[in-house]
């Protein structure tokens, strides 16, 4: 069988914008200097993105809600002046200069404002010639507490409403077709449903990004066992990115553990930056035989 390698990579980072006050009351003073934090990160993102495609590296999928801070860890209404435009805002059109500039495939999960002013956590796809192939809207929005600390997405964004305005596939969970593979996009808490994975792997993705802030001892347990389960049972290749470390002036840790995994195990990492994850992966074994010997496509009642 002949080979179809794609080098995939992603970002495992935390808040890139390095003035960001000590003590949580403190908070409101950043309020105007919102604009400051997301060109922080957006530039360091841009500089891994120049870092990974000097490696090799074809596709790239950013951390999400990159531009800045994990702050759905209280709920506080400053943080919505984040939110852009994906299609001409900011983050958008400088990602598709960088996409263009090194002819990489950019998945780019930002925080989106609708002309309404409705808010989404949306990942907008990036193909290698700079052009916009669409974009994904998060589904399932959590909200909770762990030993760790609490999350209060819901407070500052809407579930997917599926009016992607996408060419075709899915209206919830479409899959991308870029030049270097099919992607689909399962953002964070979208990973614990079954039929997230189970729509893109019908839709013919080969390759999919799952973006994520998580934390808490459960999440780290499932985090090594899911993403395996999910690509062995539907034969995709899945990338799986967090967060590393904690973000002033919260306690929180990120626990990282980003990694590639194919529906055969763990793909190798081949990255020399500490804040990418760059693998080389096999798109033409996704059609060859399970070396187990089961069919489950085949065998499925």
């Amino acid at each position: 069988m002949t080979e179809r390698i794609v080098r995939a990579a992603m970002t495992e980072t935390r808040n890139a914008y390095q003035e960001m006050p000590s003590d949580p009351e403190q908070l409101r003073s950043l309020a105007g200097k919102l604009d400051d934090i997301r060109d922080a990160n957006v530039e360091y993102n841009c500089s891994l993105i120049a870092d990974a495609a000097q490696q090799g590296a074809q596709v790239i999928g950013l951390g999400e809600l990159f531009t800045g801070p994990y702050f759905a860890l209280t709920r506080d209404p400053m943080w919505r002046a984040l939110a852009e435009c994906p299609e001409n805002g900011p983050t958008v059109q400088r990602l598709r200069a960088v996409a263009a500039e090194h002819s990489i495939v950019v998945i780019a999960p930002i925080y989106e404002r609708t002309l309404d002013d409705r808010y989404f956590n949306t990942a907008v796809v990036i193909d290698a010639d700079g052009s916009t192939c669409g974009k994904f809207r998060k589904v399932h929005i959590p909200q909770g507490s762990n030993e760790q600390g609490e999350f209060h997405e819901q407070f500052y964004y809407e579930r997917s409403d599926g009016d992607l305005g996408n060419a075709s596939g899915d209206r919830f969970f479409p899959v991308f077709t870029t030049r270097v593979a099919k992607v689909g996009v399962a953002i964070c808490y979208d990973r614990h449903f079954p039929q997230s994975v189970a729509t893109l792997a019908a839709g013919d993705a080969e390759l999919i990004y799952s973006p994520a802030v998580t934390f808490g001892s459960k999440s780290e347990r499932m985090w090594a066992l899911e993403f395996p389960t999910d690509a062995c049972r539907h034969r995709v290749f899945i990338g799986g990115s967090n967060r590393r470390g904690a973000e002033p002036p919260w306690d929180v840790s990120y626990f990282g553990g980003s990694y590639f995994v194919g529906p055969d195990g763990v793909a190798t990492n081949v990255s020399e930056h500490e804040d990418l994850i760059i693998a080389d992966l096999d798109l033409a074994s996704l059609t060859g035989p399970d070396p187990s010997g089961w069919d489950l496509a085949r065998d499925r009642r």
